[in-house]
């Protein structure tokens, strides 16, 4: 059954909010009153935009609701949403789900994060320039004041969501983050978390529909009182982190409706990403020319030129291909990966030919040449294969990026 929830004291004379602030509570009678006025203060005197602060209570036992209808009693521009039942994503979907404000946002009741990085978070927002924005503790710029048990867990468990959901965005679970009410609208549905993951439950969904998530570095003060339990949440974080990347999720239309179209090059220019892929095809070729020649050297001394130059180039063709098709072409995930390698195969028959002609026109130019001579011409006639390879991913194996990306 789907919990009863109900906003308090809206007031119509005010003009339309362009933002509205999302502060998800439960027992915080203590603290609620004094950081809601900072926040009001801090929105009336320095925010450009027509405002609105929505006490999301989920279920508090205290005085926690009391307190938030003296609020919205006495400031204006404050909203209270009561929930019979606990949970931050459940606070947080059904305040953004009910308000009409174009911009929605949030952040925790202890603002741990500096006021001034709430215009930059949302301007992009406000100008359709972005969909989705967080603030990151662990971007350059940030100044963060917090143990070093927190700074553990919290770069452990964005670099399990990189590792495991080919996570793009830096911190998952800053208590600071801004959505436009269009996007809201389409993605919250299916997000199913309730609790903490539901952040991050979004994010990874917005980042496979190809919508552009703004972040900005914060300055951050870890709150001692914090009332989330480690243990807990990090086992319901994992449960959410394996079901994403189980399960399917339907994103088709959403990717169709809001997802960014991919950038093309104007006829005679550069192609778009072409310096960034030169560079990373260089570091993945300097580092697979290595590999070569150490294997080159070892097998050589067991078996003859041929036969040691192409087994050193079958072992790192394949190890190329695949470092190319992440790291170059930023392609992850299972969809055309068989195809993807044979078709590296037949590059790699390509180096074979210009590397294997290499060796046996050697000994007509240079009798009994020697093994320093050997590898040297070696890694010249890899040079060649490399200039050709690159050509023939870019504009063969990897011309089209795919528009969805394998869990």
């Amino acid at each position: 059954m789907a919990p009863s929830s109900l906003r308090e004291h809206r007031t119509p004379e005010r003009p339309v909010a362009v933002l509205d602030v999302v502060i998800p509570v439960y027992n915080e009678e203590t603290d609620l009153a004094p950081c809601v006025r900072r926040l009001h203060a801090y929105l009336s005197e320095s925010f450009p935009y027509p405002f609105r602060i929505t006490i999301a209570d989920n279920a508090s036992v205290d005085g926690t609701l009391v307190v938030a209808r003296e609020l919205a009693e006495v400031l204006p521009g404050v909203d209270v949403l009561h929930l019979d039942r606990k949970g931050r994503g459940l606070a947080l979907r059904s305040a953004w789900s009910g308000s009409d404000a174009p911009v929605l946002a949030y952040m925790d009741v202890d603002l741990s994060t500096d006021l001034a990085a709430l215009l930059p978070l949302v301007a992009p927002l406000i100008s359709g320039h972005s969909d989705l924005a967080i603030g990151t503790r662990l971007g350059r710029g940030s100044r963060v004041v917090r143990g070093a048990k927190r700074e553990i867990i919290s770069r452990g468990y964005n670099l399990l969501l990189r590792g495991t959901l080919a996570a793009r965005f830096s911190d998952a679970q800053c208590g600071f983050k801004a959505i436009r009410r269009d996007v809201a609208d389409r993605l919250l549905p299916l997000v199913r978390d309730t609790g903490w993951f539901f952040d991050t439950e979004l994010l990874v969904l917005a980042q496979r529909a190809g919508l552009r998530i703004h972040e900005v570095p914060v300055d951050w003060v870890d709150d001692p009182d914090s009332r989330v339990d480690i243990v807990p949440t990090a086992l319901a974080d994992l449960r959410g982190i394996w079901r994403l990347a189980t399960g399917a999720i339907p994103l088709t239309e959403i990717r169709a409706q809001l997802g960014r179209a991919p950038l093309t090059a104007p006829t005679g220019a550069i192609p778009a990403g072409l310096p960034r892929q030169l560079l990373r095809f260089a570091a993945v070729g300097i580092a697979s020319t290595l590999a070569y020649i150490a294997l080159y050297a070892l097998l050589r001394t067991g078996i003859g030129a041929q036969r040691a130059n192409l087994l050193a180039l079958l072992v790192t063709a394949v190890a190329n291909t695949a470092a190319n098709r992440r790291l170059t072409f930023g392609i992850s995930g299972r969809r055309h990966v068989a195809r993807h390698h044979l078709q590296g195969l037949l590059v790699f028959a390509v180096g074979v030919g210009l590397t294997s002609g290499t060796l046996a026109l050697l000994p007509r130019l240079v009798a009994h040449p020697p093994r320093s001579v050997e590898l040297l011409v070696l890694v010249g006639a890899n040079l060649v294969a490399t200039v050709v390879r690159f050509l023939l991913l870019r504009i063969w194996l990897f011309h089209h990026r795919p528009t969805s990306v394998s869990p």
